[in-house]
């Protein structure tokens, strides 16, 4: 639920940036479909060798992920290079989905 809430305070913000009218807001995520998921990847000895998801958007509005340990393992694709994101301690990476 607190994630929930989280998403909905980033959502909320986003639209008053976007000046977007609150009840349209509202219709478009109150009912919308909620997931979780939870992957734990330790620190491999030979990151080289370590087999990852294929290059992708998130067809979401947004995703919120949280990453336990300084294991890097996300990317951002700019400028046609994919640059790994460094954890940053007790933070949180929101990516901004393709809905938006």
């Amino acid at each position: 639920m607190e994630m929930k809430n989280l998403a909905f305070m980033m959502l909320d913000q986003m639209g008053r940036a976007l000046k977007m009218d609150a009840e349209e807001k509202r219709v478009l995520f109150t009912d919308g479909v909620q997931s979780m998921r939870m992957n734990y990847y330790p620190p491999c000895p030979e990151p080289e060798m370590a087999i990852g998801f294929t290059p992708h958007s998130s067809a979401d509005a947004l995703t919120i992920l949280f990453q336990l340990n300084q294991t890097e393992g996300l990317q951002i694709q700019k400028d046609g290079r994919w640059i790994p994101i460094k954890p940053l301690p007790n933070a949180f990476v929101v990516n901004i989905g393709d809905i938006m």
